[in-house]
C-alpha cells in the first residue's frame, strides 16, 4: 500500500465524522472570540482521538491546543485550523438562492467550519499514520480564533508557543486547487478616539469641541494621503461611536476604526504613523483631544519555499476533487446569481490562467476547478488580503494549501460562500484538503534535512526570531473588537 493509499483510508475512516464537525460548526457561526461551541465541538473530537487538550492558550478564552506525542516525539509539526464565522452572512445550506436562516445573522462566509474541521482529519490521519509506521513525532492542532477579527495567532505566537514547532501546514477554501506562490500583505489596525466638549448646536455653538468634526477632517486628510502611498497599500476606516444621534448637540466623544495595509510590516509601521500624524491634526484642529488603541496587526505572509513543494508534490500525487455532474451543475447556479458586471469580471479574471477560448465553455458545463497547479516560487505578487498565518510564518516554516470549495472565481464573504461551505462541493474540498496535507506533513516528517533547510530559510527572514508587529502592552481585545 502506498503512503497516499494509506493516507486516504485514515481520511475515509473519519470523513462522516469530519464532515458533521463542519455542519455543526456552519451551524453554530459564532464570531470572532466567541466560537465557544465550535472550538469544544473540536476540542472533543480531538481528545477522542487520544489528543491532549490545553485550553484557553495565550490568555483566549477559545484558543487552543491539542497534542499528540510518538516515541521520541521529534520533529514536531502544528496544523492551524480556524473556525470563526463573519457578520450579516447568514445564508441556508447549498442553495443558490438568497435565503438568510437568520435576518442580519452570521454566516460562515469564508469556510472556516471547512478549514478547522479539515485540520482535524488531517492532524489526525498523521498521528494514525505515525502509530501505524512506528515513526516518531508530534503532531499539534492549534486552535486558532477570530481570524475574521483581531486575530489569534500572532498572541499565540507571541507567547512562544510555536517556538519548539518545526513547520505548520494548513489549508483555506479556494476556488482553485493549488499551493500559491503569492503573499498577503501586513496589517494594523486601531481606534481613534476622540473627546471635545458637548454643547448646545444652537444656542451656543461657540463652547463646543465637536469630536465627530475631528473625526471627519481625519477622514478628509486620510483621503488625501491615498495619492502620496505605494500602490500595494490600503487605508479602510468605519465609523465604532458618532457621537449620538442629536443634531442640535455638538458630539463630544467619537471613536472611528482604522486599518492599514502594506506588502511588508515595515512599511504597514510607517504608513500607520502617517495616518496616527493625521489624527493628532485633526485632534489641533478642531480643539479635541484625541487617543489611539491598537487593536490588531498582523504579519505578512510569505510560503516557505523550501517546504511548499512538498506540499505541491502532495496535491499532485492526490489530484483534485473528484466532482461530479450535480456538483457542475450547482456550481454554475451559483455562477449565475451573480449580477451581470461581476460575472464580467469573473470571467476577465479566470484568463490568467485559463485558456481565454476556452474561459466561456468551462464556466457554462465545468465551472469547478478539476486541474492542480504546482508552486511557482519566481511568484512575487501580494493578495491585498491579510492573515494572521503570517505571523506563524515568521515563527516557524509554514505553508497554506488551497482546495476548492466552491465554483471557480467565486467571491469571498458572500452569502454565495456561506451556503457553498455547506454544500456537498465544500464538503468534498475538504476532505481532499485533509488527504492533501496529511500526505505532505508525512513526507515532510520523512526529510529532516529539508527541515534543517525550512529553518535556515525563516532564519533569513525573521533574523533568528520571530518578533510580534503589535506592541507588547496590547492584549487579545476580546469584547472590543
Amino acid at each position: 500500500m502506498s503512503t497516499l493509499e494509506e493516507i486516504r483510508n485514515y481520511v475515509d475512516r473519519l470523513s462522516e465524522k469530519t464532515v458533521n464537525i463542519a455542519r455543526d460548526i456552519w451551524e453554530y457561526a459564532e464570531l470572532s472570540y466567541t466560537e465557544i461551541r465550535s472550538a469544544k465541538e473540536l476540542e472533543d473530537a480531538l481528545e477522542e482521538e487520544g489528543f491532549r487538550i490545553t485550553t484557553g492558550i495565550a490568555d483566549i478564552p477559545t484558543a487552543f491546543m491539542a497534542e499528540y506525542k510518538v516515541g521520541t516525539g521529534v520533529p514536531v509539526m502544528g496544523f492551524l485550523g480556524e473556525y470563526d464565522a463573519l457578520d450579516g452572512l447568514s445564508q441556508a445550506a447549498g442553495k443558490p438562492v438568497r435565503e438568510a436562516v437568520v435576518q442580519g445573522g452570521c454566516g460562515h462566509g469564508c469556510g472556516h467550519n471547512l478549514l478547522g474541521a479539515g485540520c482535524f482529519a488531517a492532524a489526525v490521519a498523521v498521528k494514525d499514520y505515525l502509530l501505524n509506521n512506528e515513526m516518531n513525532g508530534t503532531v499539534i492542532y492549534f486552535g486558532c480564533p477570530a481570524e475574521e477579527g483581531a486575530g489569534s495567532k500572532q498572541f499565540i505566537a507571541r507567547a512562544g508557543y510555536f517556538d519548539k514547532v518545526d513547520f505548520a501546514y494548513t489549508w483555506h477554501p479556494n476556488s482553485r486547487n493549488e499551493v500559491s506562490g503569492k503573499s498577503s500583505v501586513a496589517i494594523m489596525g486601531a481606534n481613534f478616539i476622540f473627546d471635545g466638549i458637548a454643547s448646545h448646536a444652537g444656542g451656543a455653538p461657540h463652547l463646543g469641541r465637536s469630536a465627530l468634526d475631528a473625526v471627519e477632517l481625519m477622514n478628509v486628510g486620510c483621503n488625501y494621503l491615498r495619492e502620496h502611498m505605494i500602490d500595494q497599500a490600503r487605508v479602510h476606516y468605519a465609523y465604532s461611536d458618532a457621537g449620538g444621534t442629536a443634531p442640535n448637540v455638538v458630539q463630544s466623544h467619537a471613536v472611528i476604526k482604522y486599518e492599514v495595509r502594506a506588502p511588508k510590516v515595515n512599511q504597514m509601521q510607517e504608513l500607520f504613523t502617517r495616518v496616527v500624524d493625521i489624527a493628532k491634526g485633526a485632534a489641533l484642529m478642531t480643539g479635541t483631544e484625541m487617543n489611539y488603541e491598537i487593536t490588531m496587526a498582523f504579519s505578512d505572509y510569505i510560503q516557505n519555499k523550501t517546504l511548499a513543494p512538498i506540499m505541491s508534490d502532495a496535491l499532485r500525487e492526490a489530484g483534485p476533487p473528484a466532482w461530479t455532474e450535480e456538483d457542475y451543475k450547482l456550481a454554475g447556479e451559483f455562477f449565475r446569481t451573480y449580477p451581470k458586471s461581476t460575472q464580467q469580471s469573473i470571467l476577465e479574471q479566470l484568463a490568467e490562467y485559463i485558456d481565454p477560448d476556452e474561459i466561456e465553455r468551462t464556466m457554462l458545463d465545468r465551472p469547478l476547478d478539476s486541474v492542480t497547479r504546482e508552486f511557482d516560487p519566481k511568484e512575487t505578487r501580494y493578495e491585498s488580503g491579510s492573515t494572521d498565518v503570517g505571523d506563524v510564518g515568521y515563527a516557524t516554516p509554514t505553508v497554506t494549501l488551497h482546495i476548492a470549495t466552491a465554483g471557480l472565481g467565486n467571491v469571498g464573504h458572500s452569502w454565495q460562500n456561506t451556503a457553498l461551505a455547506n454544500s456537498p462541493i465544500g464538503m468534498k474540498g475538504m476532505l481532499k484538503a485533509a488527504e492533501v496535507m496529511a500526505l505532505a506533513a508525512v513526507n515532510t516528517f520523512r526529510n529532516p534535512e529539508l527541515i534543517a533547510k525550512a529553518k535556515e530559510e525563516l532564519r533569513k527572514k525573521n533574523g533568528g526570531r520571530y518578533t510580534c508587529p503589535l506592541p507588547e502592552y496590547v492584549q487579545p481585545p476580546i469584547g472590543r473588537y
